[in-house]
Formats: C-alpha cells, sequence, structure tokens
C-alpha cells in the first residue's frame, strides 16, 4: 500500500500571505527527514490538478490562508464537512477550487477518510512575495499545529 497521508501546501506566493500555505511545506520538507509515511506536496494554486494527489488517500491536510474574520495571524482549524461550507467568502481564486476539489473528489470516491484545513489569517494578499510580518511570525506556531494534527494521525515526523 502507497503513502496514505498528504500535507498540501495551497496558494499563490506571489500574492503575500496567501502562499503561505506553499511556504510551510517547503519549511517542513527543509525541517524534517519524513520516514516516507507522509507526502508533502506543494500544491500551489492547482485546483482540480490535486485530485490525484488524494487519490489513494485515507487522510489530507491541507494548509492555507482562510478568512477566519480575525486578527491577521490568527490561525484555525476546519475539520471533514466544516472545510467546503466554509468558503462563502474567498480570499483567492484557488480558494474556490477547494470546495470544487472536493466535491469532484466525492463524487468520484475520492475524499479522504479525515481531512483538515489549518488555515492562518492573512494580512495581506497584494501583489508582493513573501509573508507579512503578522503571517511570518506565527510561521512556527502554524508548522507545531500541523505536526501535532499528523501526530494524532499517527504520522510522525522525524
Amino acid at each position: 500500500m502507497g503513502v496514505e497521508t498528504a500535507v498540501i501546501g495551497i496558494g499563490n506566493v506571489l500574492l503575500g500571505d496567501d502562499g503561505v500555505g506553499v511556504h510551510v511545506v517547503e519549511e517542513l520538507k527543509r525541517r524534517y527527514q519524513h520516514a516516507g509515511d507522509v507526502e508533502l506536496i506543494d500544491g500551489g494554486t492547482m485546483g482540480l490538478d490535486l485530485l490525484p494527489f488524494m487519490e489513494g488517500k485515507r487522510r489530507v491536510l491541507f494548509i492555507d490562508a482562510v478568512d477566519f474574520k480575525a486578527e491577521p495571524g490568527t490561525i484555525g482549524e476546519l475539520n471533514n464537512s466544516e472545510i467546503p461550507g466554509y468558503f462563502s467568502s474567498k480570499l483567492s481564486a484557488h480558494q474556490i477550487a477547494l470546495p470544487d476539489l472536493l466535491a469532484a473528489g466525492d463524487l468520484l470516491g475520492m475524499v479522504p477518510e479525515e481531512m483538515c484545513l489549518i488555515g492562518i489569517q492573512p494580512c495581506t494578499i497584494e501583489t508582493r512575495y513573501g509573508l507579512s510580518p503578522e503571517v511570518e511570525g506565527q510561521v512556527d506556531d502554524l508548522i507545531a499545529r500541523v505536526v501535532n494534527k499528523l501526530s494524532g494521525w499517527g504520522v510522525v515526523l522525524g
């Protein structure tokens, strides 16, 4: 059996804090020598093209900038059916695709048993490269939340 867990960082790195998911996945790759029981994926703005990365997975964890209507840098977590329903207000075009991705996956019987979205409230999603100080200052906490969630799923990054 292949890898059962995927971590997918979503976002556009050219839109400031919108790229936080991609930045976090890249940082996870730098910090941890994972044992092959988790796939770390830079999902960028792939939208429906992420379906093959979900196929055959039991668990998928998404990392993204999310409008929680909170202070910039606030970290939140959504699980399973909470995820698609949350995006009534979109930050950017790729977030329109996340509910579509999950709906298409459901139609194709490819939705994993467990899904989680760990998100962070952005400060700015204007055209710029790099994270705002408010979000950059929370990256370690965001990574800790991801590692903790994976641990709860029995996946240990080492």
